[in-house]
């Protein structure tokens, strides 16, 4: 399984978040993602820790995990 897809609506790709427990902590991440440039759609699900991220091409990693601290979590890595 790969954590990066690229399909006709962007480059999908799936992070691995720690730290998130409720519906407050996926809104905290997907607005902190959200404002990164390129991206189109944060899809963040606390269940499973899993934050799908959809953009206009491929994301840095180092800001993708800036962005999650700043939110006031911790970025595992890609799923």
């Amino acid at each position: 399984m790969t954590s990066q897809t690229n399909s006709g609506t962007g480059i999908t790709t799936v992070y691995k978040v720690t730290g998130m427990t409720c519906g407050h902590c996926e809104g905290s991440v997907s607005q902190e993602v959200s404002a990164m440039a390129g991206v189109t759609s944060v899809k963040a699900v606390a269940a499973t820790g899993l934050v799908t991220v959809v953009s206009a091409g491929p994301l840095d990693d180092e800001a993708v995990r800036a962005a999650v601290d700043e939110a006031g979590y911790e970025l595992a890595g890609r799923a």
